[in-house]
C-alpha cells in the first residue's frame, strides 16, 4: 500500500494520513504526550550511557495516527520484529477508539504483546480487556510510568523488554517520585524582592523540557522579580492539589504563572487550588503546533490549544497572557527510531508575559486607594443614544456595581459617589452627559496608530477617513466623555475603529 504524504500542514486542516513507515524495533511506545515520549527517549540513553543497553525502541505521538490510514498502516508494519507494544491513552478509549480496536486486533494476530494504560492516571475498565499481557503486569507498567523519573522509566522499558521475551524479569516496584513539589529555575534570589509562582506540568520536568519555562524565569528576574517553580501532575490530583495550597499559602506570591491546562475547579465546589494565594492568576500556552502553523493560521491558536490553554482556564478567572512556545523537532536520537519534539521558545511571548506579570506584581504591592484604574465602555457607532450599549447586556448597570464593589474593597472614590450610591441612573446621565474632556492628542494618536499592520491601518482609514476628517477630531486630537471618580476614570470610546 502507497499513500501521497502531505509536507504542507495547517491548524485549520483537518486530521492528515501519515506514514510512520517500517520499524525494525522490537518495542513500540505510542502516547499522546511528547512529554512521555522525552522522558522514555531519556531513559533510553541514559541506559546506553550506564553499559546497559535496553532492546531497540520505536517512540511515536498518536497524533500522528489520528487519521484511520495512518492507524491501517501502522497495524500492518507489526508483523516482523515487533515483540511488545504499549499504549498510553489520555482521555480514555473514545480518544482513540479506531486506533486502539485495530491495534488490538492486530497484536495477538502477528504473536505480539499489547498493553493499554492510562496516561493521566484515570484506568478504563476496557483497557484491561483490549491488552495481552496479565493484568498484574499492566498495572506494574501503568505504576512505572505514572512515577515517572529516569529510573522509573528505564525500568518500565525493561518490563516491556521482559514481556517480549527479550530480558529478565526487572523490578517492578516504582522509586518514590513525588506527584508534585517546588523546584528551583536556577535563577538568584533577592529575598526582598516580588515573588512569582511558575506552575508547570510535572510531565515536563520528567522529559528535561523545561526550556521555555526556565526562559521566564530570566526573564522574570530582569523586571527585579523573585521565581519558584511548582510542579504537579495535575492540580485536580488530590496530591499535587493539597501541595499547591500548602506552599501558595506559605509562599504568598504577588503573582501566579500557570502553565497547566483546563479548570481547576473542584467538584466539591472550593474552588481552584490556586485560589489559595488570593493572587491574579496569568495563564500561559505552551502550544502543541509549530510556529509556522501557528503565525500562517487566521485562527491563531488550534481548537485543543483554544479549549485547554485558554477558554477552560478562563473558568477559573485566569488572565491569558499569550502563548510561550512551540513544538520544534530537536533533531533524531543516535540510536533510537525517534526525533526528539520539544517546547522551544517563544522570546516575544516570553517577554510579554513577563513584563505582564511584573506590572501586576507592582500594582500589587500598591495601597488600594492609591491605585488607578481605567474603565473603557463601547459606544455603539453611529447611534445616538447607545452610550455603552452591549447587546443583551447593561454596561452601565455592571459599571455601577463594579464601582460599589471597588469602594467596598478600598479603592478610591474621591469625594464623588461611592459604594451603593452610584445609582445606575445617575451614573447613565453624569457618564453620557459629560462633556468630551480627555484629549487624546494626534501625535499620540499616529504613534500608536503606526504600531498596527499596515492592513489594519489601511482598513481604519478607508473606513474612517484621515483623523482630521473624523467628527470626534477637534482640537488637535480625539476627545473622549469621561467621570472621574477619585482613582476611577470611567469613558466612553470615541467612535473611530
Amino acid at each position: 500500500m502507497h499513500i501521497l504524504l502531505r509536507e504542507t500542514h495547517s491548524l485549520d486542516e483537518g486530521d492528515t494520513a501519515v506514514d510512520l513507515g517500517p520499524s525494525a524495533a522490537p518495542l513500540i511506545l505510542l502516547s499522546f504526550s511528547d512529554s512521555d515520549l522525552g522522558a522514555a527517549a531519556n531513559a533510553w540513553v541514559g541506559a546506553a550511557s550506564d553499559g546497559d543497553p535496553l532492546p531497540q525502541l520505536r517512540l511515536a505521538n498518536l497524533q500522528k495516527l489520528r487519521h484511520p490510514l495512518s492507524v491501517d498502516l501502522f497495524v500492518e508494519r507489526l508483523a516482523g520484529p515487533v515483540r511488545c507494544v504499549v499504549v498510553r491513552l489520555l482521555g480514555g478509549v473514545d480518544y482513540w477508539r479506531y486506533g486502539i480496536e485495530e491495534t488490538a486486533r492486530a497484536c495477538p494476530a502477528h504473536g505480539v504483546e499489547l498493553a493499554v494504560i492510562a496516561g493521566d492516571g484515570r484506568d478504563d475498565p476496557r483497557f484491561s480487556e483490549l491488552s495481552t499481557v496479565p493484568e498484574e503486569t499492566r498495572l506494574s507498567l501503568a505504576a512505572l510510568f505514572d512515577a515517572g523519573g529516569p529510573d522509573n522509566t528505564a525500568r518500565a522499558l525493561r518490563l516491556m523488554a521482559h514481556i517480549g521475551g527479550l530480558a529478565d524479569a526487572p523490578d517492578t516496584a516504582p522509586a518514590p517520585m513525588p506527584l508534585a513539589g517546588t523546584h528551583d529555575f536556577g535563577v538568584p534570589a533577592a529575598g526582598d524582592r516580588p515573588v512569582v509562582a511558575i506552575v508547570f506540568y510535572r510531565s515536563y520536568l520528567l522529559a528535561g523540557d523545561l526550556a521555555p519555562l526556565n526562559a521566564l524565569a530570566r526573564a522574570l528576574a530582569v523586571h527585579g522579580i523573585d521565581v519558584q517553580g511548582l510542579y504537579v501532575t495535575s492540580l485536580k490530583e488530590p496530591q499535587s492539589a493539597d501541595c499547591v495550597r500548602q506552599t501558595l499559602g506559605q509562599m504568598q506570591p504577588a503573582v501566579i504563572v500557570n502553565a497547566t491546562g483546563f479548570s481547576a475547579r473542584m467538584d466539591d465546589g472550593t474552588g481552584s487550588p490556586l485560589d489559595c494565594a488570593g493572587a491574579p492568576v496569568l495563564q500561559v500556552a505552551l502550544s502543541g503546533a509549530r510556529q509556522e502553523a501557528w503565525a500562517e493560521s487566521a485562527r491563531g491558536l488550534g481548537q485543543a490549544d483554544l479549549a485547554m490553554q485558554v477558554v477552560l482556564p478562563e473558568l477559573d478567572g485566569r488572565i491569558f497572557a499569550g502563548v510561550i512556545s512551540f513544538k520544534q523537532e530537536a533533531g533524531a536520537v543516535k540510536g533510537l527510531d525517534h526525533a526528539w519534539t520539544r517546547h522551544a521558545p517563544y522570546e516575544d511571548g516570553i517577554a510579554s508575559a513577563a513584563g505582564l506579570a511584573a506590572g501586576w506584581a507592582r500594582l500589587a504591592a500598591k495601597p488600594r486607594d492609591r491605585r488607578q484604574i481605567a474603565i473603557v465602555l463601547s459606544d455603539y457607532p453611529g447611534a445616538k443614544g447607545q452610550a455603552a450599549h452591549a447587546v443583551g447586556l447593561d454596561a452601565l448597570a455592571s459599571l455601577s456595581a463594579i464601582l460599589s464593589d471597588l469602594a467596598e474593597a478600598g479603592y478610591w472614590l474621591g469625594g464623588g459617589p461611592s459604594g451603593p450610591a452610584i445609582d445606575t441612573a445617575t451614573l447613565t446621565e453624569t457618564l453620557t452627559g459629560a462633556p468630551p474632556a480627555l484629549n487624546l492628542s494626534r501625535p499620540w494618536y499616529d504613534q500608536a496608530f503606526r504600531r498596527l499592520p499596515p492592513a489594519i491601518r489601511e482598513s481604519v482609514t478607508a473606513a474612517w477617513g484621515a483623523p482630521e476628517d473624523d467628527p470626534d477630531f477637534r482640537d488637535g486630537g480625539f476627545s473622549m466623555r469621561v467621570v472621574r471618580f477619585g482613582g476611577i476614570l470611567a469613558a466612553i470610546q470615541p467612535d473611530r475603529g
